[in-house]
């Protein structure tokens, strides 16, 4: 009997939630066919099947949360003789342990097997996952008109309707009606406190709880840095296509540099040890707002990269973190992180560390303002900007000589080029 286990797919993951399955027991299934769709904080994954055989017992709900190691699906091996004994008949010293090689008659999935299936996922609430679900639509079939392509209850019912054409005949022939279209009495309200929110809140209460944070305000002029942007995106003269890049990206080799001179922002405390350890590199963690909650791709080594390179690497990583698409290499090994905020219209915050790293910078919103230079009244474009930092590892002055070298940087951008030569 083969045990499928909810498996470790991600640093930190500790638990997932039974969002579908797409067996039932006796159902034959093939190698690598999906079983359950599993949510977590870091992703939604689908749960495949290690062999070919039949599906004997689900030993789980849809909606319940389950720990790693759990076992979810039991199936019987293609070609082994069927076992007159149920699951619970089986002693309990035939079942074998997480990662432990055994000769006992149970075989097991071993949890530090990748979850490899990670599905192409379709964006949508739960409630119209829900409505797919009741009128027999594979929500996959449906076109998407929300933002990123995201499913939407109006979505479901044009598909029903048949306004929306279905890409494989048969499902369509599957399809209800019209008149028969179950459409459920909104009764929610409740916001269920499990999956990926209650692992952003467990690890946002372990940082605020273990660190003490300190945050502090300044300003920073984007004029010429917006110049620039606007001078890399104009084509060439001979027509070469000019380029797109973000102003984060900037942002990003800004503070690599201003690390170099300030490296304890780019450490870890080790109070077991009774250390801090400066990293090596740098990976820039991207505070992202996505519809299932807030996640965190890591761009790599931020200081072997061009800013062109940062740029392309970015908006990747931001792209998958919104589809849900990230692998969890992708959210790993950050030191330093930046959160985004102003294009939401922030004009300050005091935002958690992403412990266990010591600083995290957040750059607000930009307007223009008049600013006197050279006694004279001019009309620049200045950013608010916020830099939070664990105050057991560093103190408020080192901390506003850190943001003085990144302003320094951003309103000369001339010298964070020449740094790269």
């Amino acid at each position: 009997m083969i045990e499928v286990k909810l498996h470790d797919i991600g640093e930190g993951i500790t638990e997932g939630e039974i969002i579908h399955f797409h067996v039932s027991p006796g159902d034959t299934v093939k190698i690598d066919q999906p079983l359950v769709e599993v949510q977590t904080d870091k992703v939604t994954a689908e749960l495949p099947s290690p062999v070919a055989g039949k599906v004997i017992d689900i030993k789980a709900s849809e909606g319940d949360v389950v720990t790693v190691g759990t076992t979810i699906v039991l199936i019987e091996k293609e070609g082994s003789k069927p076992s007159s004994e149920t699951p619970e008949e089986k002693p309990v010293k035939e079942k074998v342990a997480v990662n432990q090689v055994s000769s006992a008659k149970t075989e097991s999935v071993s949890s530090i097997e990748p979850m490899t299936r990670l599905t192409r996922r379709v964006l949508a609430a739960p409630y119209t996952r829900k409505v797919a679900r009741e009128n027999k639509i594979d929500i996959e079939q449906v076109n998407g008109s929300g933002p990123a392509g995201r499913v939407t209850e109006e979505d479901i019912i044009r598909f029903v309707n048949g306004e929306q054409q279905d890409t494989h005949d048969e499902a369509a022939e599957d399809s209800v009606t019209t008149a028969q279209i179950i459409k459920p009495t909104i009764e929610v309200k409740e916001i269920p406190f499990k999956g990926r929110r209650k692992q952003i809140a467990q690890k946002m209460t372990q940082s605020l709880y273990t660190i003490p944070h300190v945050s502090h305000f300044d300003e920073v002029d984007l004029t010429d840095l917006l110049e620039l942007k606007k001078t890399l995106k104009q084509a060439d003269p001979d027509g070469t296509k000019g380029m797109n890049v973000s102003l984060a990206a900037f942002f990003l080799k800004a503070i690599q540099l201003s690390l170099r001179d300030y490296p304890i922002f780019n450490a870890k405390l080790d109070e077991e040890n009774e250390v801090i350890r400066l990293e090596g590199e740098v990976n820039m963690g991207l505070a992202t707002d996505t519809d299932d909650g807030l996640i965190v791709p890591v761009v790599k080594n931020i200081e072997q990269k061009s800013i062109s390179t940062i740029n392309s690497e970015m908006k990747e990583l931001i792209k998958k973190a919104k589809t849900n698409q990230l692998k969890p290499s992708e959210m790993k090994g950050g030191t330093f992180t930046i959160s985004n905020v102003g294009p939401l219209g922030s004009t300050g915050a005091t935002p958690i560390i992403n412990h266990p790293e010591v600083g995290l910078m957040a750059f607000h919103k930009t307007k223009k303002m008049p600013v006197v230079i050279n006694d004279e009244i001019v009309i620049r474009s200045i950013m608010n900007v916020s830099m939070t930092f664990d105050h057991r590892v560093a103190d408020g002055a080192t901390a506003v000589a850190f943001t003085n070298r990144f302003i320094h940087y951003i309103e000369n951008p001339a010298a964070m080029t020449l740094e790269l030569i």
